[in-house]
């Protein structure tokens, strides 16, 4: 079994954070270092560590978090401007927490994507 993270903690709340939705599955709330005025995450409630350990079972919950974005977006007021999905793997990716995670990041136009 994968080490825990800060994230399974958010999860059971056991550490505050601004969580904007959470069932079964997954868990949203608001990046504690926002990289745009909307900046939410959000995880699977099981402890994936990265794509690399994504397996067939973990496709309900991982399908939810696109479902989720596009209700948290829509919340937030940025779906019809647009904003940007982004997922990390491993640390070439950028992969801070090892805990499978999506940024959702808006309200602000974001630029062209970062590569090289």
């Amino acid at each position: 079994m994968a080490e825990e993270t800060i994230f399974s903690k958010i999860i059971r709340k056991e550490i505050p954070a601004e969580i904007l939705y959470q069932d079964e599955l997954v868990t949203a709330f608001r990046d504690i270092n926002p990289r745009a005025p909307s900046h939410i995450l959000i995880i699977p409630n099981q402890l994936i560590p990265t794509v690399n350990d994504v397996k067939p079972e973990h496709e309900q919950a991982l399908g939810r978090l696109f479902t989720v974005a596009k209700k948290i977006a829509q919340q937030e007021g940025i779906a019809e401007d647009g904003y940007r999905l982004l997922v990390n793997c491993n640390a070439h990716g950028g992969q801070e927490v090892y805990h499978i995670h999506m940024h959702l990041v808006g309200g602000r136009p974001l630029g062209p994507l970062l590569i090289g």
